[in-house]
């Protein structure tokens, strides 16, 4: 769908991109929410938007698509507040990590034929608007996931959004698979960034010491929003759980390598994941 009017309900990283580069690509009417201020005076400022609402139900009240693009316990509490003022046909979808909790809550919100849960693999660790960028989102890879069969017509709607509008690339997947991977490929490094950053934090022996870029580029992940990610980690528990299980053997497995003092073992374990990573860049 290319929508004639847009709410974002959210303008930090990517719900301000988003709505930045749909205003640039040509959609009419974008109007923005957002509970932090700065936030809707930069959008402004950048003209990544055209209008900005002072609450979330004047937000969607004349959009054909509104898209949440907030905290995930934020979505949980936004979708029954704006599904009275929905305009007739609208449809809604959000940008969050996890699907099935948000899923859920639209369909007791009475969305299900209305919503399509969205996740663009565009993050990044600055928080709020200065996150933004009007190419953020171009050539992303997004995740799409219906309510159900009554759900299907709006999750197409909103593939053809991201395609046609943003300039992504959309995949429809099932909700529980895709909380499932992204415990692995997602949370769970965020989890262990934040760890590993806990852990060097609390290591007296390293106070006022100078680290380098390896350090830095390892933790990367744990300056993002502490907020959005106890949420994520919350409600994603049981698959983030196991992935952290996961995690742990192969820590477990490293250190009796170390133990051993098994240089082909440990020629092997790092050459694995080494031929992983640069798997990565291919």
């Amino acid at each position: 769908m290319r929508p004639n009017s847009l709410a974002v309900l959210g303008l930090g990283a990517i719900g301000g991109s988003l709505a930045w580069r749909a205003t640039l690509a040509g959609v009419p009417s974008v109007v923005g929410y957002a509970p932090d201020r700065p936030d809707t005076v930069h959008a402004l400022k950048a003209q990544a938007v055209h209008d900005i609402a002072d609450t979330p139900a004047r937000a969607v009240r004349n959009a054909e698509l509104v898209v949440l693009a907030a905290p995930p316990r934020a979505i949980l509490d936004l979708l029954p507040l704006i599904a009275p003022h929905l305009a007739p046909g609208a449809i809604v979808t959000d940008v969050a990590s996890i699907k099935l909790p948000i899923l859920a809550a639209a369909r007791a919100a009475g969305l299900a034929a209305r919503f399509a849960g969205g996740h663009p693999f565009a993050g990044t660790h600055v928080q709020g608007w200065k996150g933004a960028g009007a190419e953020l989102l171009a050539g992303a890879l997004v995740y799409v996931c219906s309510t159900g069969p009554e759900g299907d017509a709006a999750a197409r709607e909103v593939m053809d959004f991201w395609a046609a509008v943003i300039g992504a690339h959309p995949v429809l997947i099932e909700a529980a698979t895709h909380d499932l991977r992204l415990a692995w490929s997602s949370h769970l490094p965020q989890a262990v960034a934040s760890a590993l950053a806990a852990a060097v934090a609390r290591e007296p022996s390293l106070r006022g010491a100078a680290f380098g870029s390896g350090m830095r580029d390892t933790t990367r992940l744990a300056a993002s929003p502490v907020e959005m990610w106890v949420e994520v980690l919350l409600q994603n528990r049981e698959p983030v759980q196991a992935a952290l299980a996961g995690m742990e053997a192969s820590l477990a497995d490293l250190r009796r390598l170390l133990d051993r003092g098994d240089r082909e073992g440990l020629t092997t374990y790092l050459s694995e994941a080494a031929s992983f990573r640069r798997g990565l860049e291919r």
